[in-house]
């Protein structure tokens, strides 16, 4: 009898805490350089969600990486970030570039490079992977692809 009791609490507790939708990814957006040195260029970008969910989850930012110019010169890192239950919510990406990535992505080379860069002081940044939400073995994979031109 006490099994069956203690069977009885746990499904009831599942059931109640279960997922009805999927979260959704609603954009990136924000896109900017937050520090620009001679070796390295700090890069920020937010990802935002809906959970409209009774339980959170968390999501992973593993695969996502930066081209710039149409070349692939960095990866960015988060930390795992924990999302809340019927809540929207955004994610920090940050990225660091080297310097010399970006020089090097022009079709020119590095003289034409940094000259294109010098002179317009922008660049054309990509955002492009999967981000991976996971809650009690439910697996979501969302494509986040985004362009913008920024400025250095």
């Amino acid at each position: 009898m006490k099994n069956k009791l203690y069977f009885l609490v746990l499904v009831l507790i599942l059931s109640s805490c279960s997922l009805q939708k999927e979260p959704v990814f609603i954009k990136v957006d924000n896109v900017r350089v937050l520090s620009f040195a001679a070796d390295t260029i700090k890069l920020k970008a937010i990802a935002f969600f809906e959970n409209p969910n009774d339980v959170g989850g968390s999501i992973s930012t593993d695969e996502i990486k930066i081209f710039v110019n149409d070349k692939e010169v960095a990866q960015v890192f988060s930390e795992k970030f924990k999302v809340p239950a019927k809540d929207n919510f955004s994610i920090p990406m940050t990225a660091y570039i080297p310097t010399k990535n970006i020089l090097n992505s022009n079709k020119n080379g590095m003289l034409g490079g940094l000259l294109n860069s010098l002179l317009t002081n922008k660049v054309k940044v990509r955002i492009k992977g999967n981000l991976h939400f996971s809650v009690f073995g439910f697996k979501k994979e969302f494509l986040v692809d985004k362009t913008q031109e920024i400025k250095l």
